[in-house]
């Protein structure tokens, strides 16, 4: 007789009250879960893109139909649908545009082929079916691209103020685009063409006024920072004046908490304070004897400095941001000085003109004509402070389409055209692959219809009949036809109607749909262990941290 296997001790690998959840079930419920936030996204696709209104815990509002911004403010918690989060964040950041499309590209392949994965296809099948289209369509766009000659200064500046357009179509803005088109050109032509550092475009709001008050300064502007009594007395203009930028404190310093100090008489303690003041007119003759008729200082000037600036007719600026400062250092020349001391004239710098000047409500300094100028300041006003804030977003849009376009200077006709093409291209070419590949290259070209169907959607336009008139144009070898919101027709050229994009938007967000894609699909598992559901508390504080905190630094009397 057989003896029996003895008896095996159960093996707990996970913390008790662990959750696992695995197998086909997991991955689809990971796809419901992306497809929920796509549809939240859906609606604001397109020139007819609605806005959405987002209060967060603290009661602000915002109201944007940026993708990104929209899914940073969600707060989603679903580890399989932050991806999306990620895949819009990663597209924000490189090319500016394309946020939603991105998401509901990621979205809509995942629906397209969640019928195959509850019939049991593999789902490794699917990855090596859409990594394949993907790399077809990546081909085909770069076939379909229109190159834009560069050597023409005013076509090809025609050109970014299309792009820019066409990124604003679908905002807020949309209304005023011939005027932010230009503004945005402009900004971006501003910088230096070798690295086209957008972070030197300084976005300033100021409530109050419409949106063609907006102005553009070619130089550095920034909001009058807090000065002292002095400061009124001094000139507020000046011509070709020397510009010293300092990152040095003018103040008398007050004692330290604590500090002490033992003197023996009245004349050592007279002695000390004598020596204050002496440190302090030291640093102000040193700064007079460079020249300098504006000092701007990252750290405090006091009422002792402002006064004797304004007696000489100096103009001073204390605690002014350092972005700021950085831009000022970049529009007028010079460096900014640790020391008062041994400061040449190749540490100062100039611009052709220095003002404050009231915009709305608030006084701005205001640096023009500045001979180095690789920077430039927009200055935005509206009525709602949420209406400024969503303006600065759509401009921030703008200015990466452009600087993406001025580097690379290839477009594609958008409103849809480009994805229609390319799903054409997909499942042509997929009739020619055998077997389950062929199914999931066809679902990849269905899934790239979505952009083109959204948009008439939210257009209101049939979008049945509207997409059935494009694939029987794109059948014909009509390659730039896409869908227009506002014709009878539906359809029409978008090259010709100049509805550009920079080929960088579409490549950028076919390779990261895709792989999102992937990555979701290759997920069959999800282990979540109990503590990751509680909010993170940190740290225990030390036994009596609370009482010597409640304390305080002083030995002040207690409140009775």
């Amino acid at each position: 007789m057989q003896r029996g296997l003895p008896m095996q001790p159960t093996v707990v690998l996970l913390k008790e009250g662990t959750d696992t959840s695995q197998g086909t079930p997991q991955l689809l419920s990971n796809i419901s879960a992306c497809l929920a936030v796509a549809q939240t996204l859906s609606s604001t696709l397109g020139p007819r893109g609605m806005d959405k209104l987002i209060v967060n815990e603290r009661g602000e509002a915002q109201i944007t139909n940026d993708g990104a911004t929209i899914l940073k403010l969600l707060d989603i918690v679903h580890p399989a649908a932050r991806t999306l989060v990620d895949i819009a964040r990663a597209q924000d950041a490189e090319v500016g545009d394309g946020t939603t499309s991105v998401v509901l590209l990621a979205a809509q392949l995942l629906k397209e082929v969640r019928g195959y994965i509850e019939e049991g296809v593999s789902s490794h099948v699917i990855t090596k079916g859409f990594r394949k289209a993907s790399q077809l369509a990546l081909e085909r766009v770069k076939d379909i691209q229109v190159i834009v000659d560069k050597s023409n200064p005013e076509r090809f500046r025609s050109l970014l103020l299309k792009c820019a357009s066409t990124s604003m179509s679908s905002k807020l803005i949309h209304s005023e685009k011939p005027f932010f088109s230009e503004m945005v050109v402009d900004a971006v032509q501003c910088l230096d063409p070798e690295d086209l550092d957008e972070s030197l475009i300084g976005i300033k709001k100021i409530p109050g006024g419409g949106m063609q008050d907006s102005l553009l300064v070619r130089g550095v502007a920034f909001k009058k920072t807090f000065t002292y009594a002095g400061a009124e007395q001094q000139p507020k203009s000046f011509k070709n004046p020397s510009i010293l930028s300092l990152n040095v404190e003018l103040e008398l310093k007050a004692e330290k908490d604590n500090a002490e100090v033992r003197v023996e008489a009245v004349s050592d303690y007279q002695a000390i304070v004598d020596a204050e003041w002496e440190i302090i007119y030291r640093k102000l003759e040193a700064i007079e004897k460079t020249g300098a008729k504006v000092v701007l200082s990252k750290l405090p000037i006091g009422d002792l400095a402002t006064q004797w600036f304004a007696d000489r007719d100096i103009f001073c600026a204390g605690r002014v941001p350092s972005a700021d400062l950085r831009r000022v250092c970049q529009a007028v020349g010079g460096s900014i000085q640790s020391t008062c001391f041994d400061i040449g004239p190749e540490h100062l710098g100039t611009c052709g003109r220095f003002e404050e000047r009231q915009i709305g409500g608030e006084r701005y300094n205001i640096f023009e004509d500045c001979p180095k100028a690789k920077t430039c300041t927009l200055l935005l006003r509206g009525g709602a402070e949420q209406f400024i804030e969503e303006v600065e977003r759509s401009l921030h849009d703008a200015i990466m389409v452009v600087k993406r376009a001025l580097k690379n200077g290839e477009v594609v006709a958008g409103g849809g055209a480009a994805e229609m093409n390319l799903s054409a291209y997909i499942r042509k070419h997929a009739l020619q692959i055998p077997g389950k590949t062929q199914l999931i290259m066809t679902a990849y070209a269905k899934a790239l219809e979505v952009i083109p169907r959204q948009i008439c959607d939210n257009a209101g336009l049939d979008s049945t009949d509207v997409l059935n008139k494009l694939r029987m144009r794109h059948a014909a070898g009509d390659k730039y036809y896409g869908v227009d919101v506002d014709g009878a027709e539906g359809i029409r050229d978008n090259l010709e109607a100049f509805v550009w994009e920079p080929a960088l938007v579409k490549v950028n967000a076919i390779s990261s749909a895709t792989e999102a894609a992937c990555l979701i699909l290759s997920v069959d598992e999800t282990v979540r262990n109990p503590q990751s559901e509680q909010p993170n508390p940190g740290p225990r504080a030390p036994p009596g941290a609370a009482q010597r905190a409640l304390r305080g630094r002083g030995r002040g009397i207690p409140r009775r």
